[in-house]
């Protein structure tokens, strides 16, 4: 049985006010519970079902934290994923730190605000080995459970970093690729070993301050009459792209 006051504190972390405040967020889904039992997050508490706990008794994260037994029904009620009928969990927010790039392709995220979006880009970029994403301040919050839901674990494998893009890009050395609807063939642009490949806000592409330093616009080609490509679906078919070309 999970106690009043734990219920209240699980709502309130769905909220990013309080996520900041208290420096936690939640994880729902048996897939997304073990992924982060495996990972370097710091859990905190666990709740699952008898089943779920069964199976995932023999990770080390057991041995220090708070774990409920709890049923379906209960689960059902406590976080944003109604279909939960297995586990839900409480972790540690990462510092959120400007991470250490080595040669490799970054994301840079300007003002994605659709948490799906997020949640999917980040799974598309865990596919491909990304494992850095620099977002504008402005771009959905990562520990958001609908990003952390979509992202069916990725969130435990990829670093998201906030910042101001102009500040943080102003004077890079890395090529700076960018998502438009005009600019030089997708099919026809020669990827070195290393840069960074921006995605546009969902309605208004990417903004002005960003597109003046971009090096080079980069499009996919439009073959039907759609008006635009969706953010998580341009993100998947460049990255495609950059490292089919790399091989």
């Amino acid at each position: 049985m999970i106690s009043k006051a734990k219920v209240k504190f699980i709502k309130s972390l769905q909220v990013k006010k309080y996520r900041k405040e208290e420096q936690s967020f939640i994880v729902e889904g048996a897939k997304g519970v073990k992924e982060l039992l495996q990972s370097d997050f710091e859990v905190c508490w666990l709740a699952g079902t008898s089943d779920f706990l069964d199976s995932a008794n023999g990770y080390e994260a057991f041995k220090k934290i708070e774990v409920v037994e709890t049923s379906e029904m209960e689960l059902s009620g406590l976080g944003s994923f109604n279909t939960n009928n297995s586990a839900l969990a409480i972790a540690r927010i990462r510092p959120n730190v400007a991470p250490k790039l080595t040669a490799e392709y970054v994301l840079v995220l300007d003002d994605i605000r659709d948490p799906g979006n997020l949640g999917t880009i980040i799974r598309t970029a865990d596919w491909y080995g990304i494992k850095h994403i620099i977002a504008s301040e402005e771009t959905a919050d990562f520990y958001n459970p609908k990003v952390i839901t979509a992202t069916m674990g990725s969130f435990c494998r990829v670093h998201v970093y906030y910042t101001s893009l102009t500040d943080y890009l102003f004077g890079i050395d890395w090529p700076l690729y960018g998502a438009s609807l005009t600019g030089h063939s997708l099919y026809e642009t020669n990827f070195g070993k290393e840069g960074f490949i921006v995605i546009g806000n969902e309605s208004q592409g990417i903004s002005p301050a960003i597109h003046s330093l971009i090096n080079q616009h980069i499009t996919i080609p439009r073959i039907g009459e759609a008006e635009s490509l969706n953010a998580s679906i341009a993100t998947a078919i460049i990255l495609d792209n950059v490292f089919r070309l790399k091989k």
